[in-house]
């Protein structure tokens, strides 16, 4: 016998009608309150609470379910957070976890269909497929040519030196610090003591020739020039970086000690007594790692260091998830660390030691978000509020993701044998 599958009554306010058609796909009520563009609201009363301001939000959930779909709707401002975002978020997952919602219920969702289909009509959601948030990233070309690469780049660092200045410590490190006197030493200082790390892990001394793969704006470029007396070639692919790095050379008078170079780590030449790379070996991807280890030990003389900063993840989603693909950083990979380990050992390096600084990124990106939330005025008079609730979004999510052991960081030195 077939059995009609039949809408249900179009009664209740907004807010009852979707936590109706949501709660049988989420196994259970609404993990926080929720409130629709009608005032309408359900879910629990205390505790921060999810804002749908515009329908349009519902027609982005049709066509990306999930994280994407959200998140185009958060940074569109079509949906809000009222209240604490990263205690949302909190709340949302811990909900999902416990009640092992891995995928979605396809026998939930058939049942669900004449609900949900009634109200995507209703609110206008089965018209086409909304366009991408300006702030979400275009890339053409083939994966990992030199020109995709450099739109890649270009379009996570290239808002602008001020914006990254409303963000970073005064050293302009864009990476995890090291906090050596515990979570409450001051930001500034715990970049110093990375810095100063990396540099004597390296060996580095008067007169040592260092190449900075990926110098970003210069931090540690800049340290060992003046605190190691080291011979340093920066290379990057973001003019913005160059042009400020530039600057602050000639404010330093490090013109006999810095060059930073406008160039792609493939196109590397000369040798080095030492090599970095800070937090660049994400961007590289999986297929090109090999010429990424290689590039790095040849770059170096025989007996010579080479230290990699690198951010590690497990799961499915080795490029962060499909927020961080769409909007921070497009085309990244990362693995875990053991299997970056073993690409560098086959590469030809013999890897000397491993050191987690999960922890210490938390702390890191804490500071990030304050210093953000301070200056986020003047972000949103620079890039718009678009891409201002894109970053904020960018450091909740990803202190989370630290703190929780989704990610990590780890400094791996190694050697070319002599």
């Amino acid at each position: 016998m077939t059995t009609l599958l039949t809408p249900a009554p179009t009664t209740g306010s907004v807010a009852e009608r979707l936590e109706r058609a949501l709660a049988p796909l989420l196994k259970g009520p609404l993990p926080v309150r929720l409130t629709a563009w009608d005032g309408s609201s359900v879910g629990p009363r205390l505790g921060p609470g999810v804002v749908i301001r515009d329908p349009a939000a519902l027609r982005r959930l049709l066509w990306h379910p999930g994280e994407l779909g959200a998140a185009q709707a958060y940074v569109t401002g079509e949906l809000d957070i009222d209240g604490d975002a990263g205690v949302a978020l909190d709340l949302a997952r811990a909900a999902f976890t416990e009640r092992e919602l891995t995928g979605l219920d396809r026998r939930a969702l058939v049942r669900q269909l004449p609900e949900l289909a009634s109200l995507a009509k209703e609110f206008g959601a089965l018209a086409t497929p909304p366009a991408p948030p300006a702030s979400q990233a275009r890339l053409r070309g083939r994966l990992h040519s030199l020109g995709r690469d450099r739109s890649a780049i270009s379009h996570h660092y290239d808002l602008s030196n001020e914006f990254y200045a409303l963000i970073l410590d005064p050293h302009m490190a864009y990476s995890c610090a090291y906090f050596t006197d515990g979570p409450d030493m001051p930001l500034e200082q715990a970049q110093a003591a990375k810095l100063d790390l990396v540099c004597r892990k390296l060996g580095l001394s008067e007169g040592s020739r260092l190449l900075d793969v990926g110098c970003g704006w210069g931090s540690l470029s800049l340290y060992a020039a003046e605190h190691f007396g080291a011979q340093v070639t920066g290379l990057t692919i973001a003019r913005e970086q160059k042009e400020f790095i530039d600057a602050r050379i000639r404010e330093r008078g490090l013109g006999d000690r810095v060059t930073i170079e406008l160039r792609d780590y493939r196109e590397v030449t000369g040798e080095f007594d030492a090599a970095a790379s800070i937090e660049m070996g994400e961007h590289v991807g999986q297929a090109n790692y090999p010429t990424y280890v290689e590039v790095l030990r040849r770059s170096v003389r025989p007996g010579g260091h080479v230290l990699i900063q690198q951010m590690s993840r497990r799961g499915k989603h080795p490029g962060g998830g499909p927020f961080i693909e769409a909007f921070i950083a497009p085309d990244m990979h990362m693995r875990p660390v053991g299997e970056t380990v073993e690409l560098i050992e086959a590469g030809g390096l013999e890897v000397r030691g491993v050191q987690a600084l999960r922890e210490h990124y938390v702390w890191t990106v804490d500071a990030w978000a304050d210093t953000f939330e301070t200056n986020r005025d003047r972000a949103v008079e620079l890039v718009g509020e678009e891409v201002a609730r894109v970053w904020r979004l960018y450091l909740i999510g990803g202190g989370q993701a630290f703190r929780d052991g989704r990610m990590g960081v780890d400094q791996i030195l190694a050697r070319r044998p002599a």
